[in-house]
């Protein structure tokens, strides 16, 4: 698995998560979607992404995206 990868599982996992939360707990949890949401876009136009950084520091090798 690649950084890219692992980043894209993590988000996913993050907005599913909040979205059940959301439905079970409280509608405040949208947002953690909408905070997800624009890591994602400000990452597509910066390039700099938080959990990047966390996973390359971890070891996962890095993919295309965030060299």
């Amino acid at each position: 698995m690649t950084v890219d990868r692992a980043v894209l599982a993590l988000a996913g996992t993050m907005v599913l998560i909040s979205l059940a939360l959301s439905v079970l707990v409280a509608p405040a949890w949208l947002y953690l979607t909408a905070f997800v949401g624009a890591n994602m876009l400000q990452a597509a136009f910066t390039g700099f992404c938080p959990a990047a950084i966390i996973f390359r520091k971890l070891g996962v090798p890095p993919g295309v995206a965030f060299r």
